[in-house]
């Protein structure tokens, strides 16, 4: 197996809604029609929207998962102005502030939001890390 991922698939409880959080909200842009599910170009990979009940039964798992996921996405930023700044703009789509932008021990300035259907993001600025121009992380050994 390559040493990749290619789609990242939230379960959503409202397509509509979280499709107006992304697009209204964040200013994102849509790639396809489909009424039934949104795809979103990201940097190499896809962010796909797909209704939760729809999503467990194609997976063959129970739609009843409540709490954390064990799981979180991650937004690099390119600096910690621009942590403040997604943040913010998050806040002003409906997500919720999880925990406010904040010096962390591993040297960067993150914090978290959860989008409407609770799933949590961090916004990080890694001192460590690069950022492409178009956005890409790059490993810095």
């Amino acid at each position: 197996m390559e040493q990749r991922i290619s789609v990242v698939t939230l379960g959503v409880a409202d397509l509509e809604r979280s499709r107006r959080f992304f697009e209204e909200g964040l200013g994102w842009t849509r790639s396809t029609n489909d009424e039934n599910i949104a795809f979103y170009q990201v940097n190499g990979a896809v962010l796909a929207l797909f209704p939760r009940k729809e999503l467990a039964r194609d997976a063959n798992l129970s739609e009843a998962g409540k709490g954390f996921g064990g799981i979180t996405l991650a937004y690099c930023a390119r600096n910690r102005e621009e942590v403040d700044r997604v943040l913010e703009e998050a806040r002003r789509a409906g997500a919720t502030i999880l925990k406010p932008a904040q010096d962390v021990f591993w040297g960067g300035y993150s914090g978290y939001f959860a989008d409407p259907d609770g799933h949590p993001w961090e916004v990080a600025w890694n001192p460590h890390w690069r950022l492409t121009a178009d956005g890409d992380v790059e490993l810095v050994p």
